[in-house]
């Protein structure tokens, strides 16, 4: 059954058997994932049931649910794939790490997602996989730790990177570990499908922290896991339903309302972001901008010729970290904490978390919001300003 479904959404994201192959993902948010029965609602509901009547499909509530389902149609719709809901981003990240192969050498970036390098890690500590960090946006260093691995590979992907906005090279690095026979695996959290679609150049796996972008206004927790390959489609939905990491009815509910609205909210969050960028290069106090966007950052070439925008993300480095702490507790506009991706703009020092100790200790990752763009530079403005009144110390 899940098999056949993988194949099916697959096939609807390409036009076949729904609308026509020329819908653009503006259209498939609003159009994927809803029941088109005569009389039946517009949206999907919320499903809150343990247990079904035989006679269908579903059954158990830890196997299936009709809300997860209309989830995962409208997100595999626009990834180009079939999607695995599952009840935060990290339980989505070891529900693929539990798919490879025992003793797997899994290729990732030095500079990823704190609590993926934290799943890592344990995992190597008992031996089931082996870890080579690696620069990803150094294309020749990672084909040289790809070949290096002894025995199966993984090559797990940021790009952008979480918090440094590296940008890695994705249809070369993916190009080359389908060569390899390696397993790919792209967090697509920052990027959205919006920006870009890894599974178009040959991911074996996209994977989301729904509690960002997708459902996009901070009051879920809920990861996805999307692939074309309707054998791993079928490997990620047993491992759910066996470990038990099953998406709750209303947050599926919730992030399928959320994800309607991805195309309209990404587009204002990406211009107000590059306005910002701009302005904060221009900045006394800023030492450094990271954002794709800006002809500065490193690899925008490579961000140009491979997204469609640059996110809502930049990551910016002043003078220390009592500076940076500062500036912190001195926006009124911006939100103080540590999550991203939502309708309020947030900011925060990553270097606070221990895990992120490698991270310049003035870095500030800012996540653009939906406000008017002067009234965040005025309150960045204003907050910097202010951080400059203070000489840093040591």
């Amino acid at each position: 059954m899940h098999g056949d479904r993988a194949t099916h959404a697959a096939g609807h994201a390409a036009g076949a058997g729904g609308g026509p192959p020329t819908w653009r993902p503006e259209t498939l948010a609003v159009t994927a994932g809803r029941d088109e029965s005569p009389g039946g609602p517009l949206n999907v509901p919320p499903t809150f049931a343990s247990t079904f009547r035989d006679g269908d499909t579903v059954r158990y509530g830890r196997w299936d649910n009709p809300t997860w389902r209309a989830l995962e149609d409208a997100l595999g719709g626009l990834e180009g794939g079939a999607a695995v809901a599952f009840s935060c981003g990290q339980a989505a990240t070891a529900a693929v790490l539990a798919t490879l192969e025992p003793g797997t050498t899994v290729v990732h970036p030095a500079d990823a997602y704190l609590g993926t390098r934290q799943a890592l890690a344990s995992r190597a500590a008992r031996g089931w996989l082996g870890v080579r960090p690696v620069d990803v946006t150094d294309t020749a260093a990672v084909l040289d730790a790809l070949e290096a691995a002894d025995g199966p590979a993984c090559l797990w992907l940021e790009s952008p990177t979480n918090p440094t906005l590296g940008i890695a090279d994705l249809p070369a690095l993916l190009e080359a570990a389908e060569r390899r026979g390696a397993v790919s695996v792209v967090d697509n959290t920052f990027a959205t499908p919006l920006v870009q679609r890894p599974l178009a150049w040959g991911a074996s796996v996209v994977v989301h922290s729904a509690t960002k972008y997708l459902g996009g206004h901070s009051d879920l927790l809920l990861g996805m896991a999307v692939t074309a390959d309707p054998d791993r489609h079928a490997a990620l939905v047993a491992h759910r339903t066996e470990d038990g990491a099953i998406p709750g009815v209303m947050e599926a509910f919730l992030a399928l309302r959320g994800l309607r609205t991805l195309p309209v909210r990404v587009q204002r969050q990406q211009e107000t972001a590059a306005t910002l960028a701009a302005r904060l290069e221009e900045h006394p106090a800023v030492q450094r901008v990271r954002y794709p966007g800006l002809p500065s950052h490193p690899q925008h070439d490579r961000a140009r010729a491979q997204m469609q925008g640059f996110g809502a993300v930049i990551s910016f480095e002043v003078d220390g970290a009592g500076r940076a702490d500062r500036v912190v507790a001195a926006v009124r506009l911006a939100v103080p904490t540590t999550s991203l991706g939502g309708v309020e703009t947030t900011i925060e020092r990553r270097a606070r978390w221990a895990g992120d100790a490698h991270v310049a200790p003035g870095l500030l990752r800012l996540s653009v919001g939906l406000e008017h763009p002067e009234d965040l530079w005025a309150d960045l403005s204003a907050a910097l300003d202010r951080a400059l009144e203070v000489p840093d110390r040591p």
